[in-house]
Order: structure tokens, then sequence, then C-alpha cells
């Protein structure tokens, strides 16, 4: 029997979740440097602000997880969070790896030798507020970024607040609108994209379509497993979300 391929591989776009994130600690230079390296279309990130307002990639609101100290995130500031090591990851200890600043995320995003995106989910609640998406949104504008002509930025967030503020503040950037545990009835009118879970679409596989219908394009995440990577492509998905970039790349090929 001749095998038909499903799509190729490059009609779905693959995104780094915090970075190579299977190979290295999250949310570190290795692990985006690593996804580089495995052409991964984009990079996606958490961000949040510390105490003095220094915008972070950390996903938890607190660092026992990633780091070996102690402490909420926005109750420390940026050089408190460098004195610890973000080399955590699966039970073992990878020393020398600093807390990053969205901004070298940037950096490093832009010095690459072909164009490499940033997926930027900002963090809610936080006590920061509409503080966080004004930095961002700060930051973006110095790098000729927040009007996204460029193509390169989208923003990301559960929160419908968040990117009300996030349309406000820079309407142009593309705005994808999580969703865990339901989708919401109506259109979100400031987003473009809705990126449910690989949970939801799993038990709800035709919420890929209704989504559609809505006119999003639709992102999962977080996609690892082989199956999963067949069932979105199946599903007509526009993006995965993974922690696998050059595995999930590999097997989209083969499909």
């Amino acid at each position: 029997m001749t095998h038909t391929p499903l799509r190729t591989d490059r009609a779905v776009r693959v995104v780094a979740h915090r970075g190579a994130s299977h190979e290295h600690p999250e949310h570190t230079l290795a692990a985006y440097r690593q996804a580089i390296a495995d052409g991964a279309d984009a990079l996606e990130c958490d961000v949040r602000l510390t105490a003095d307002h220094k915008l972070v990639c950390v996903h938890d609101r607190r660092v026992e997880r990633t780091s070996d100290g102690r402490g909420v995130v926005s109750e420390m500031t940026y050089e408190e969070l460098c004195a610890l090591d973000f080399g955590r990851w699966k039970g073992a200890e990878h020393r020398g790896a600093q807390v990053l600043l969205f901004e070298d995320l940037l950096k490093e995003a832009l010095a690459a030798d072909r164009p490499v995106g940033l997926a930027v989910e900002t963090k809610h609640p936080t006590r920061a507020g509409g503080r966080l998406e004004a930095e961002l949104v700060r930051v973006l504008k110095e790098h000729g970024l927040a009007d996204g002509r460029a193509g390169l930025v989208e923003v990301m967030s559960f929160s419908r607040n968040a990117l009300i503020r996030l349309n406000r503040l820079a309407p142009g950037l593309p705005a994808v609108y999580l969703i865990e545990r339901r989708l919401r009835p109506v259109r979100p009118p400031f987003a473009g994209h809705a990126g449910p879970g690989i949970d939801l679409v799993r038990r709800d596989p035709g919420l890929v379509g209704r989504l559609k219908a809505k006119g999003l394009a639709v992102r999962v995440w977080t996609v690892d497993e082989p199956a999963d990577v067949e069932l979105c492509v199946r599903l007509g998905v526009d993006t995965l979300i993974t922690n696998r970039p050059r595995e999930v790349r590999e097997y989209l090929r083969s499909l």
C-alpha cells in the first residue's frame, strides 16, 4: 500500500516550549540555542516582572521548582534572581544557569542565521497587573517589533483582560487566546489565534474545527508524542508547541 502524506512539515509551524526543554533546563539560553539548532520556527517563553520591574523568563510564580532558591518572582529583584541557579532539571543540577532576561532572549532570536519568532505568554494573575504588558510592549518598541509588521513576535495569554490591554497598547501584535478547560463562546475580537491544550483536543477533537469556523488559527500545546502530532495534523492544526522541537520536526517530515 502506498503511504499518502498527511501534510508537508512546512505547513505546520513548530514552536519550542520554553526552548528545547526536553534536553535542557527550561527558559535557559542552552534550551533556546538548542531549539534554534533543532529548526524550531519560534521560541515560546513565559514572562513575569521582578520587584524592580525587569522582564524575566520564568513560568512559575515561585522559583523553587526551577532554581536552588526560594521566593516569589515578583517580590525579588533581578539581582536577587541572578544569585540563584536556574539549572534544576529532572532531578539533576545543571550548574550555572542564570535567570534569563526577556530582552536577552529577544536578542538571541534576532541574532539567529534565519528568521526565528517569539511566542510570548504573559503570566496572570500577578501583582504586576497591566504593568506586565506595558513593559513587554516597551521592550518590543525599542527593537521595532511592537507593530507586528516583522511577523516575529506573537503574544499569548489565558487572560482575556491581558489580551485586551495588549490590543490597546500594540494593536498590530498577533494575539493568541490560550484555552485550557473549555471554549469561550464568543470569538475574542482581539485574537486571531486560539491555543487549546493537547488534553482538551484529545477529549474533544471537534474543537479544532469549531475554532477554525470562528476564523481562528489553531496552535496546540504541549505536543510531544507522535500520536498527538499525527492527531493535530489530521485535524488541521496550524502550530505545534512542543518540548521536543527536533523530534517533532522529524516526525512531521515522515507523515
